[in-house]
């Protein structure tokens, strides 16, 4: 006899053969990130007496405080190895929960594909489960491994724990929050807007708790899941208890989500789609004003997010040098950030920091190619007058052109925001310059997942995976020392340096991003479509 649930096993094994690749990729960024975070820090600042200045500073500034949660104690080496990587990492955990989510539930449906195994002995709520089961393990492991990454950097094991159960807290509550935006939206788009919308609220709220004075509105923080995770306080009491809050949200939005599949029918949602024209409007003549209409909010939010990184950014130039006061601290700084002074070398860090985030926007903008061919979107356009190569280069333009947009944003933001903050205006123009020298490595790892997508289709999503390695080369490869021929593979490894332009590297970088869009674009003019 069969029930609501009856599949759910079936689907969740799909589920996982399906994000084979995916799921432990991500799995291991989030424990590597852990060990790397907690491993230079210490490394940096050995002892609690070189750490504490920097704890000290890093609360009496509000927009560190807003941007990444204060020090809990400034007393405990692991609480302020930590910290960035605490309310952060928890959204960034519930960001790839909310992904799974969706993925295995309303875009299944938006696909068709939900429905035709509904035809066969797959009861009505088996989808919904099998998602919510995925996501869920998926974080409890990611945590795990996390907590066990922060031991192995040399962590205290209680409080590692502790910090692995916060980010579980954050990402099981955003498992929900998808589940119940996947019954609300009609398509999957929508839905993951829809969570991310609730996730930037709750980064706000945690940011304004965290940021009030002791006499101000402290309590918001306790209105967002993000600040649950962070109330735990990892290696600062280790209050295991409010992680429970996160699990308690998660078991009641899931059930919301349950209440409300069953009042819908499938691949519908509960909020009605908004009709468009009659008449198409001029604006949508040709395939580059589609792929740009198809974009657009996205697009619009990336700019959004790199305006505020960007003041942030520029806003901490002149709490730089106070922040490393220890010998020790200013020489690895230095070594790491560049060739100008402990300034220069932090602004280097985030302008790279900027790329490798940007660099998120543009391969999931050029994937967007793969997403219309296999939802039959790219046969029926190609079946007009629109050939081959003009299609996908529209869709790289928009993916170039809002890649090098986002750091005009970003750069006219963190030059104006350092040149009010240090009283010299010299440091827009190279400030902003630099910045837009990020454009080349970033184009190169657009170039090669245009190139895949064109070969081999199914390896579209290569292209996350470079990024994935190029950040580990990045962040991890200096201290694991590896050799500079293999930290040369990373194409971010060649941007010039602020007050260091070297024109051969740019435009090698260009050249190569140029030649592998060619080879995409000749291989998918070759290939059958879909393939």
């Amino acid at each position: 006899m069969s029930g609501p649930f009856t599949g759910t096993g079936h689907l969740v094994r799909l589920a996982l053969r399906r994000d084979r690749v995916l799921v432990p990729v991500w799995i291991a960024v989030f424990a590597l990130m852990a060990y790397y975070t907690a491993a230079a820090t210490l490394q940096v600042y050995p002892d609690i007496a070189a750490l504490r200045p920097y704890s000290t500073q890093v609360n009496a500034s509000p927009a560190l405080v807003a941007l990444y949660g204060p020090v809990w104690d400034v007393d405990s080496l692991a609480s302020g190895a930590v910290y960035k990587i605490s309310a952060l990492g928890a959204a960034l955990v519930a960001v790839l929960t909310m992904i799974l989510t969706v993925r295995h539930t309303r875009a299944e449906e938006e696909a068709g594909r939900l429905e035709l195994l509904g035809a066969g002995v797959v009861g009505r709520l088996a989808g919904l489960t099998a998602s919510v089961v995925v996501a869920s393990a998926t974080t409890v492991v990611l945590g795990l491994l996390s907590a066990a990454g922060l031991v192995a950097a040399g962590l205290p094991s209680t409080g590692s724990l502790a910090f692995g159960l916060s980010w579980i807290s954050s990402g099981l509550a955003f498992v929900g929050v998808a589940a119940v935006t996947a019954q609300l939206a009609s398509g999957g788009r929508a839905a993951t807007g829809l969570a991310a919308s609730v996730l930037g609220v709750s980064y706000l709220l945690r940011a304004i708790g965290d940021a009030a004075r002791p006499d101000g509105p402290t309590w918001v923080s306790w209105l967002s899941p993000v600040g649950w995770a962070e109330q735990v306080r990892p290696y600062a009491g280790d209050r295991f208890g409010i992680a429970l809050a996160g699990v308690a949200f998660a078991v009641a939005t899931i059930a919301a989500a349950y209440a409300l599949a069953a009042r819908r029918d499938l691949g519908a949602g509960l909020l009605a789609d908004r009709p468009g024209p009659p008449v198409a409007s001029p604006r949508l003549a040709g395939p580059f004003a589609l792929a740009l209409r198809l974009q657009r909010g996205v697009l619009i939010a990336w700019t959004v997010a790199f305006a505020v990184f960007g003041a942030v950014v520029g806003s901490l130039a002149n709490s730089i040098e106070s922040m490393a006061d220890s010998p020790s601290a200013r020489e690895a700084i230095t070594t790491l950030g560049g060739m100008s002074g402990l300034v220069d070398a932090f602004f280097s860090v985030e302008l790279g920091a900027s790329a490798l985030i940007g660099s998120i926007w543009l391969v999931q903008s050029v994937n967007r190619l793969r997403g219309e061919e296999t939802a039959q979107h790219a046969e029926a356009l190609l079946a007009t007058g629109v050939g081959r190569r003009r299609w996908v280069l529209a869709h790289v333009a928009v993916a170039a052109g809002g890649a090098v947009w986002l750091l005009l944003v970003s750069g006219t933001t963190i030059g104006l925001s350092a040149a009010a903050t240090l009283h010299d205006r010299s440091q827009f123009g190279r400030l902003f310059v630099a910045e837009l020298w990020q454009a080349p490595a970033m184009l190169v790892l657009g170039g090669l997942t245009v190139a895949a997508f064109g070969l081999v289709p199914r390896f579209a999503a290569a292209g996350w995976a470079l990024l994935v390695t190029f950040l580990l080369l990045q962040e991890l490869g200096p201290l694991l020392k590896l050799s500079d021929l293999v930290l040369d593979l990373s194409p971010y490894r060649h941007t010039p340096r602020i007050g260091a332009f070297d024109a051969v590297p740019v435009v090698a970088l260009a050249v190569v991003a140029l030649a592998l869009l060619g080879v995409g674009l000749e291989s998918f003019r070759r290939r059958d479509v879909p393939a």
